[in-house]
């Protein structure tokens, strides 16, 4: 009886946890902000493999070029200023300096000597790879902690690419 309850209070822990994750995720695509990061380019080999495609953001060279051969942050934050459509430029590493406007915080992880913003492939519908060979950018929704989830790709006219177009606002902002 005992090992039963166990069954059950795990399972409803298990749950709660996936739950609450999903809703953090759906609260920040709806409250999040919009940043650009421009995709840089890739091995054409692993360019479109399967059901996704491997991503590299220029923001990830940048930040390398930045960093010291004795600086190897595992996890940290960048500042970056927007542009008027959105579009990340790389400002300094976070010192915990308050923002100026214009301004966001931005999580990045490196492992194994890459720079990687929340993902480094985008998963599509099998079939439709063709539709994102034009992707300049990734948007992603960013929170006041620099926490990020890519959305979609953008194409160099600042247009959404795929079937999920219409989930885009009009505007950027």
């Amino acid at each position: 009886m005992q090992r039963k309850w166990l069954i059950i209070f795990s399972t409803l822990l298990i749950l709660g946890v996936v739950n609450l994750g999903i809703w953090q995720n759906e609260k920040l695509m709806q409250q999040g902000e919009v940043v650009l990061l421009e995709l840089a380019p890739v091995d054409p080999r692993s360019l479109m493999q399967g059901d996704y495609m491997a991503l590299r953001f220029a923001m990830a060279d940048v930040i390398k070029t930045q960093l010291s051969d004795t600086e190897t942050p595992q996890d940290s934050h960048i500042i970056v200023e927007l542009d008027a459509e959105r579009r990340a430029r790389f400002v300094a590493f976070d010192q915990e300096q308050p923002l100026k406007d214009g301004q966001l915080r931005l999580q990045f992880r490196q492992r194994h000597g890459q720079i990687k913003f929340a993902t480094n492939a985008f998963f599509f519908q099998e079939g439709t790879g063709e539709r994102y060979e034009q992707a300049q950018y990734g948007l992603f929704r960013v929170d006041h902690t620099g926490n990020l989830l890519l959305t979609h790709l953008v194409d160099a006219q600042l247009q959404t690419l795929g079937r999920t177009q219409a989930l885009q606002p009009a505007s950027l902002k």
